[in-house]
């Protein structure tokens, strides 16, 4: 049986928050997506996570997606 990523509710956004030192497992971007999977988290960029969102979130334990903060940040 296998579990389901789960999006993050706002109480853990405050414990889970990604900051500008989170870099993206691929490419070194700033990290806005944090997968948790029983062997581990991984961190990506909004472009990256996106890209491969269908294949983690199969092995996903929690999906955490921050990547609503560019758009927050452009309008700033």
């Amino acid at each position: 049986m296998s579990q389901t990523a789960t999006e993050s509710t706002p109480s853990d956004l405050d414990a889970q928050q990604l900051t500008a030192a989170d870099r993206c497992d691929l490419c070194g971007a700033q990290a806005y997506i944090r997968v948790q999977m029983n062997s581990g988290e991984l961190l990506f960029c909004a472009h990256h996570g996106k890209k491969y969102q269908d294949k983690l979130t199969q092995v996903a334990t929690n999906w955490h997606d921050e990547s609503s903060r560019l758009f927050d940040e452009q309008r700033a």
